[in-house]
Order: structure tokens, then sequence, then C-alpha cells
């Protein structure tokens, strides 16, 4: 006769969630890759992963997900993005640097919460749709962005955009000082910051001064003083154009990173985007500091740059990836990401691992979060992506990290998992209806556009009845 006590102990263990795949990337230090894997969850974390067989026979989950053709990351960091202007898509890239100071181009300050928040939706739902299960939002009307991320379900990190320079003026390569959008722009990122510290177990204030150039030094040092006493993340744009080093230099009679690091942001909490036109001697700057970069590398290549990443990197600084709004595709930043090393002359000393560390580890370590996500260890937060590995793109798989890096798009994301909860599946959406996102984000920027002063050429699709 078999004891109960006998039968208790071969009993499965109850999960919330078991994910099968062909295979997994860790993204550990050793760069392990997994074969014929199952990983389970309960209550938000990883409890467990190891051989698919093994794991079936261990757990009796509520629900699967996966297969034996599927191939299984931690989820994307995403560490730079604007999600409302999302509007400029298709409209900007060609008209050459700075479309934000551009006369006949929607401004942030067109937009009201409203359509902050429905163009919000829209670029949350793509960097959903490829991938990206952590990101870093910050721009006007941080409430709206924070609405739009609970929605949409993903880890963000959001601010308000702090500057107190006239763009139009910039656009003329001239700085002029505008006090009363300082005012109006800080108070509302410290309202955010005081609204939602702690509020939420997925968003986290972050503050936000725009970039050097848009930025007076005394509005900086403020910031920086309020960085210091909160522990805040610092999100910026630094060295992103020649017009930004030019006027900082005409202004301050400094570069722009000489003026951050006099004014008290250049450190551990600053996450810097772009870092492009940087001489030795301002890479040597930034990487003692131990700033990190949201390289942006298609954004950076769309406006003929790459920036100097490996020496950066070398330098001291942490390497993080991000999209910068216009693309929600983290694989193609990868992909970019890597060449644009080697065409900066870095050889093969990067490799496809380092890469995806990069658009792991990398940004959840900026973030302070690389101990919760971004590893397949037991213990960590469900942070996952499921690719479909049957896609031709995807095959033939030896290895892995190559296939990932040089070959795999974001449009062979085929799950997505944020903090356990199941938010996309077989493409698509699971909590929110990602066709009325699209449609609302469009007839907001058809009307922006209309108001900047344009006529659409396209119409908008119109619903027929079948």
């Amino acid at each position: 006769m078999t004891m109960p006590d006998a039968v208790a102990s071969t009993a499965p263990e109850p999960c919330d969630l078991l994910v099968r795949a062909r295979a997994a990337f860790v993204m550990d230090a050793d760069g392990t890759v997994l074969s014929d894997v199952a990983l389970a969850v309960r209550a938000g974390r990883i409890a467990a992963i190891g051989p698919a067989d093994e794991m079936a026979r261990r757990f009796a989950p509520a629900r699967t997900l996966g297969s034996a053709h599927h191939l299984l990351l931690p989820g994307l960091v995403n560490t730079h993005n604007h999600t409302p202007i999302m509007v400029v898509r298709g409209m900007v890239e060609d008209v050459g640097f700075a479309p934000a100071y551009t006369p006949g181009v929607p401004q942030g300050d067109m937009l009201s919460e409203e359509e902050a928040y429905l163009l919000s939706r829209l670029g949350l739902y793509e960097m959903l749709r490829f991938g990206s299960t952590t990101v870093v939002d910050f721009y006007r009307h941080p409430e709206a962005l924070a609405k739009a991320a609970q929605e949409i379900g993903l880890r963000s990190f959001i601010g308000g955009r702090i500057l107190d320079a006239d763009t139009a003026a910039l656009a003329r390569r001239e700085w002029r000082s505008d006090p009363a959008q300082g005012e109006a722009t800080l108070r509302e990122a410290t309202d955010f910051i005081s609204a939602w510290q702690g509020r939420s177990p997925l968003i986290t204030p972050v503050i936000g001064p725009h970039a050097p150039d848009t930025c007076s030094p005394a509005l900086l040092r403020q910031v920086a003083q309020m960085a210091e006493a909160q522990d805040l993340i610092v999100h910026t744009h630094l060295h992103q154009s020649p017009m930004e080093v030019e006027i900082v230099q005409a202004r301050d009679g400094l570069r722009p990173v000489e003026l951050m690091q006099e004014v008290g942001l250049l450190n551990r909490r600053t996450i810097a985007g772009h870092c492009i036109h940087m001489t030795e001697a301002d890479i040597a700057r930034f990487g003692a500091a131990g700033a990190a970069v949201a390289h942006i590398p298609v954004g950076n290549a769309a406006h003929g740059s790459v920036a100097p990443i490996r020496a950066l990197e070398q330098a001291g600084a942490r390497i993080t990836l991000a999209t910068d709004t216009k693309s929600g595709d983290m694989f193609a930043a990868m992909h970019m990401a890597l060449a644009g090393t080697r065409i900066r002359g870095a050889g093969f000393a990067v490799k496809s691992h380092d890469v995806m560390r990069w658009a792991t580890v990398g940004g959840a370590s900026a973030l302070g979060i690389a101990h919760e996500v971004s590893t397949l260890r037991e213990g960590s937060k469900a942070d996952l992506v499921l690719l479909d590995g049957r896609a031709p793109n995807l095959a033939p798989l030896i290895d892995g990290p190559g296939l990932i890096v040089h070959s795999a798009q974001g449009g062979n994301v085929d799950a997505v998992v944020v903090n356990g909860t199941v938010l996309l599946e077989r493409g698509r959406p699971t909590t929110f209806d990602g066709d009325d996102v699209v449609a609302a984000a469009q007839a907001v920027a058809r009307r922006l556009w209309e108001r900047a002063g344009h006529t659409p050429r396209i119409a908008d699709a119109v619903a027929h009845a079948h």
C-alpha cells in the first residue's frame, strides 16, 4: 500500500503559468542557452526553469504558453522614448535634425492631456508588440503617459519633460530663456513624481530635464538637487546634435557633458540618450562618471550618425538600448547597434551576446532593477518574450544569439508576459483592444497635423459592414 505522505510528495506543484520553449536565452554572464525547456511562473515570478519533461511532471499549471517551436527571452528593456511623438512618424525623418523645433510640425505644447494619452497608447502598444517589457518614457503630460502605461501593462519609468528654452529661437540656433515654461514643466514633473512615488508596482517616476541646450544651467541645478534629495533616475538627451554642442558652448563656455558634470547631473543615476557628437575627452569624462547611455542606433542612423558606443563602454559607461519612439522594434535596434560598432571601427570586439545584454541586463542595471528582471532565473519577475521559431528568418537555429541579433525581427514576437500576466498571445493583445488603440491614435494624429497647417494626402480607413 502507498502511504499518503508518499503520494503528497510526488503530487505536482500548482503554478500560474508554464511556458514551453525549444530554446531559452538565460542572459546570464556565461551566455547560457537551454534547449527543450520550460519555465514555471507563480505569483508573478519565475518559480523554476528546467528541462521541459521534468517541469511538466513537477508542475500543474493553471494555463500554459509556448510550444516546442518557440524561443524564450527575458523581456527587452527599452530605455528612451517619448510615446506621443508617434504623431510625427513617417513625416519628419527626411526633413533634417530637430523636427521638434520646426514650424509646421505638431509640437508637444499643442497636445491636450487626452491627445497625449491616446498617442502614448499607440507607442506603448507597439513596444509591447515587439517585445519590450520595460520602457522609459518622458514627455509632456506625464499623467497621461502613466494612464496609458497602466492600460497597456508595461513596466514603465515615466517622467515629465522639463525645459526653459524658447524652442522657436533654438530652431534659429539662438538661446532665449522662457522662465514661464521652465516653471510650468518643472511643476508638472515634480507633481507627477509626488503623486506616483510608490503608487504602482509597475510605474516608477523619473526626472527628465530635456537636454543641456533646452535647459538653463540654473534649471539643471534645480533638477540635480531634486534627484539627489529623492534618489531619482535622471533621464535626458546629451550630445545628440552639433547644434546642441554649439549652443551650450556659446551660452556657457562648456561642452554639454562638462555642463552636466558641473551642475551635478553626471553620475550613475543618469541615463543619457544618444551621446553621438563626443570628443575623446567627452567620452572619458562620461565614462569616468559611470553614467549610462541610452543608445538609439536606428534613430541616429536615420540622421546619418553613429554613436561611439564601444569607446564609451571601454571608458566605463554603461550601455543600454532604445528605439526613441519612431520605431518600437528593439530587434532592429540590436542589429543596428552591432553594425554600428563595426562601422565605428571596433572590428569584431562586440559580439551578438554583448548586444543582447545591452537590450536586457544593461537597461535593467541602469534602471536599478537587474536583480528583478532581464535574466531567466528562479526568483526573477516573470517578464518574458516568446518568438515563433517557425518563422523562416529564425532558421536554421544552431547556437542562437547570432540568429537573434542578426536575423530576428519585432514581427517574430508571438507572446509577451509582464509580471506574470500574459499581455500578448499569438501576436494580439489580451487585455485591451489593439485595433481601437491604433484607430484612436490615427484620429488624433490627423487632427494635430491639420492644426499644424498640413493637409493629409491619405484618407483615414473607413469601416465597411460585411
